[in-house]
């Protein structure tokens, strides 16, 4: 029962932050990949996948859960589909850097999720350039995220030690 409660809040989370946009062509600049990240970080490498593919179902059933409150299977073959694939892998990818206990080490954490969000981008702008083209998708799929994934691979890390300093006993 807890299990399916935590799902059910990341899947939230997740559609949440997709909805915390900066407009931008043709990739809007989101709150999506916070939220991801802590869903692998926070559950594990299965669950945090298992909640993203969730997601994404949702997503392609036509719920509003994708940026700007779009939803529909054709987002996850759409120009920004790479991205949305991608959140899986990263999910997983950061479940299984918390267990070995590296996101809560502020540096190690946050060069690692740096890291998945840069596949993320790299995955994202690989299939954004079959639109667009590789300069472009480069140019407008990846580069402007690059400070924005550090950030937000900060306040991962940031979530993961208070939930660390809770758990301590004083």
């Amino acid at each position: 029962m807890i299990r399916a409660l935590q799902i059910a809040a990341f899947v939230l989370l997740i559609a949440l932050a997709a909805q915390v946009a900066v407009p931008m062509v043709p990739v809007p600049m989101t709150m999506q990949t916070f939220a991801v990240l802590l869903a692998g970080a926070w559950l594990g490498p299965a669950w945090g996948t298992l909640v993203v593919l969730a997601y994404l179902a949702a997503g392609a059933l036509g719920l509003p859960v994708f940026s700007d409150g779009s939803g529909g299977a054709q987002a996850l073959w759409g120009p920004t589909a790479g991205y949305l694939w991608s959140f899986p892998i990263a999910a997983g990818l950061a479940g299984w850097a918390a267990r070995k206990d590296w996101l809560t080490r502020p540096w190690l954490g946050v060069g690692w999720l740096s890291v998945l969000h840069l596949l993320i981008l790299a995955l994202g702008a690989a299939w954004l350039a079959r639109f667009v083209g590789p300069g472009a998708a480069v140019r407008d799929g990846a580069a402007p995220f690059l400070i924005g994934a550090v950030v937000k691979s900060a306040l991962v890390v940031a979530v993961l030690m208070a939930r660390e300093r809770f758990r301590r006993p004083a």
